[in-house]
């Protein structure tokens, strides 16, 4: 996270998430080192990848009605996240690494460089926690989950991920990489034992609760799915027997087709629509039999609306909702395949006394769990169908 620095060529102290240098001042010329315009290329690059994509999302998330859920303002605060790191942690890591690695600027300017680097990285993986933690809610009690507007639970959700993230990162703050003889021509974090607790805390922790959590999620998602296609199967089956033995004694009726029970209609209906919408763009109308399936509620009218407010309570995991549950667990994939080597060689550097990692494969790593930042938006538009309409729609009426 941040710019994060390599082992000291001359053989010194280990560094943990802090700007990489290629040697100390004094070993080097001014001017001496080479400059890496592949790295200036290559990080402007990313950057603007990562605003324009996470500004796209949150534009989608605030025009579209549609996109106004729970789940989407959970990643909102997580492209935000992404956003503040490529505006304040970014630059300068990439402004690092096309001057060779060594830092040239204040090592004030680089104390708030490795609280922004180490408090976003940590932000970033809290707000998936958050999402999984939220995502577990609504299908273990969704009757007291509020689907369409953020209640009080999800904004302490919201603000617990960005107060424990700066909670993470504030020793750092507090003159944790202020040590005597502080080599001023890196920019990294200096305590290995801070290294390995803020290792734990922003990763190794939160990550086996979130796919704890998402195991659970689905395997009560199935869970729920088999059993509402089980009973109505069941209910189905129980009154076409029922209708068969009345049309057997009433033979002038048999000829009719016998019509099932308005709530077993209702419930089928839906089950078609949703099943229907899972295959259909959301701009294509429903075909009128799922619409306005033909319901007996001529003779009783009292009746429909004595069972709508019972049908509106019940709770529901509609299709569009499915959907986003799918997506979540490829942002998370892409998080843990990005971020997990990182901080594998991250801790393992600071705990290992003679490993010798390379400052290729350090650097390597970095990059890697940069180029996340710039995926997520990614993710949404190949697999939801909403937030693809939008980047389509902006992208051809920018052009």
């Amino acid at each position: 996270q941040g710019a994060r620095s390599t082992r000291r060529r001359s053989g010194g102290g280990r560094g943990g998430r802090g700007g990489r240098g290629a040697g100390r001042r004094g070993s080097v010329p001014p001017g001496a080192h080479d400059h890496n315009f592949a790295a200036l290329v290559c990080g402007t690059l990313l950057i603007v990848l990562i605003i324009c994509g996470n500004v796209l999302v949150c534009l989608s998330v605030y025009t579209e009605k549609a996109l106004k859920t729970t789940t989407n303002y959970f990643i909102v605060s997580l492209a935000v996240a992404d956003l503040l790191l490529a505006v304040l942690v970014l630059p300068l890591y990439v402004y690092a690494e096309f001057q060779g690695g060594v830092w040239a600027l204040n090592m004030v300017i680089c104390d708030g460089l490795m609280t922004m680097d180490v408090m976003l990285c940590t932000a970033s993986i809290f707000n998936l926690c958050a999402i999984s933690v939220d995502r577990f809610i609504a299908v273990s009690i969704p009757l007291n989950y509020n689907r369409k507007h953020i209640d009080q639970r999800q904004i302490i959700l919201l603000s617990a991920t960005w107060i424990l993230a700066l909670a993470v990162a504030s020793p750092v703050m507090f003159g944790i990489n202020n040590i005597p003889h502080r080599d001023t021509s890196r920019c990294q974090l200096e305590d290995d034992n801070y290294v390995v607790y803020s290792s734990v805390c922003s990763f190794f922790i939160p990550c086996p609760i979130m796919l704890l959590l998402y195991c659970g999620m689905f395997r009560g998602l199935r869970r729920w799915e088999e059993a509402r296609k089980a009973k109505l199967r069941n209910s189905i089956l129980a009154c076409r027997k029922l209708q068969q033995a009345a049309a057997a004694a009433l033979p002038p009726l048999a000829a009719l087709p016998p019509p099932l029970p308005p709530v077993i209609e209702c419930d089928l209906a839906d089950t078609r629509a949703e099943e229907l919408e899972c295959y259909s763009q959301p701009d294509s109308p429903l075909p009128s039999e799922y619409k306005n399936p033909e319901v007996q509620t001529v003779a009783y009218p009292e009746a429909v609306y004595a069972k709508t407010p019972t049908r509106r309570k019940r709770a529901k995991i509609n299709c569009r909702e499915r959907k986003a549950m799918k997506v979540l667990p490829v942002v998370v994939g892409a998080f843990l395949f990005c971020w997990t080597p990182f901080f594998v060689v991250h801790t393992m550097r600071a705990m290992c006394e003679t490993c010798d990692i390379s400052p290729r494969l350090m650097s390597t790593v970095t990059w890697l769990g940069y180029v996340n930042s710039a995926i997520n938006p990614v993710i949404y538009t190949v697999f939801n169908t909403e937030f693809r309409n939008f980047f389509r729609k902006f992208l051809h009426s920018c052009c």
